[in-house]
């Protein structure tokens, strides 16, 4: 019985939806985000329950969702994630240049008050996009304007930069495996490692958005 009434607790619930979430375990999450949203009646889990129908390839219950989203939601924070789970959609049914322009629009128009950290992720989006399009100057600038809005990594953006600078540490896990095995004899020698990277521009109808950061 206990067991019971502390799933029906909203704070248990939010912590298996968003535990599921990261685990990429899409229907599970749905199941709790809907659950919770039954509880309280805020539309502040829309972008979340939409973006878990984009990743299952319900994309028309992604769309509706979004809709109301767009209706409910009031807070700039969630209304900026709202649009870059619409972005995702549209990219994920082969509409990506709808999808740039989803949230080139929203970089050139920018909503009051939008926490850093959505800001950030609607740059790394954006940045994911244009290097999808082949755009690498585009992506090159918009990950390096993630990354200042970023400072805690939540983004892999800074990896990204890294790996169109062409700086990417690939470990062959067979020689990792051969290492281990193999008995240690002098420890006198050691060997250090050196890297480094930068960027560049393109999309003039972006020059703007800078004032963002």
């Amino acid at each position: 019985a206990a067991k019971r009434r502390a799933a029906r607790l909203p704070a248990v619930r939010e912590a298996a939806a968003e535990t599921a979430y990261a685990a990429g375990r899409f229907d599970e999450a749905l199941s709790e985000f809907r659950a919770l949203r039954r509880m309280n009646g805020s539309p502040d889990y829309l972008p979340v329950l939409a973006d878990c129908e984009r990743a299952l390839g319900r994309f028309p219950a992604a769309l509706k969702l979004v809709a109301e989203g767009d209706l409910a939601i009031t807070d700039p924070g969630l209304l900026t994630e709202l649009r870059i789970v619409h972005a995702g959609v549209r990219a994920d049914m082969g509409q990506r240049d709808e999808a740039l322009r989803l949230l080139r629009n929203e970089l050139q128009n920018p909503r009051p008050h939008v926490p850093t950290d959505a800001q950030g992720r609607l740059r790394y989006a954006y940045a994911d996009l244009l290097l999808a399009a082949g755009d690498e100057a585009g992506a090159r600038k918009w990950f390096t304007s993630a990354v200042r809005l970023d400072p805690e990594g939540q983004t892999d953006a800074l990896d990204r930069l890294d790996e169109l600078d062409g700086m990417v540490l690939t470990i062959d896990e067979d020689d990792l495996d051969d290492d281990e095995s193999e008995p240690e004899e002098d420890d006198d020698e050691s060997e250090p490692d050196d890297e480094a990277p930068d960027e560049d521009d393109e999309h003039e109808d972006d020059e703007d958005d800078e004032d963002d950061e």
